[in-house]
């Protein structure tokens, strides 16, 4: 497998994160058929070429909390780009048990 094969699955499965909902890296992982890559999840995540397509302010890590180095803006950027979407964000984290996609 290629690093961009391994990135596109991920790429399409963040695309299936509905507006108004999160998912976790290792979510992402699974979704995408790479069950425990959820380390290279956020890897790939951090070079999306097309963050306006592949959403990728909506993964989080598993406890609900923002990326601290979040690629396209800082972790400021992906709590305005959350909550423009109805997602709630206190201190930093998000409830998965209200948002996460399932």
């Amino acid at each position: 497998m290629t690093a961009n094969s391994f990135r596109d699955d991920v790429y399409a499965a963040v695309q299936t994160v509905p507006r108004g909902n999160v998912a976790t890296y290792a979510q992402i992982a699974l979704m995408s058929g790479h069950r425990g890559a959820a380390r290279a999840v956020g890897n790939a995540l951090h070079v999306n070429p097309t963050p306006i397509v592949v959403p990728c302010h909506r993964i989080v890590n598993a406890k609900g909390y923002l990326a601290p180095d979040f690629a396209f803006g800082g972790v400021d950027e992906q709590r305005k780009l959350l909550e423009a979407e109805g997602v709630e964000v206190r201190d930093g984290r998000v409830d998965l048990s209200k948002y996460q996609f399932r």
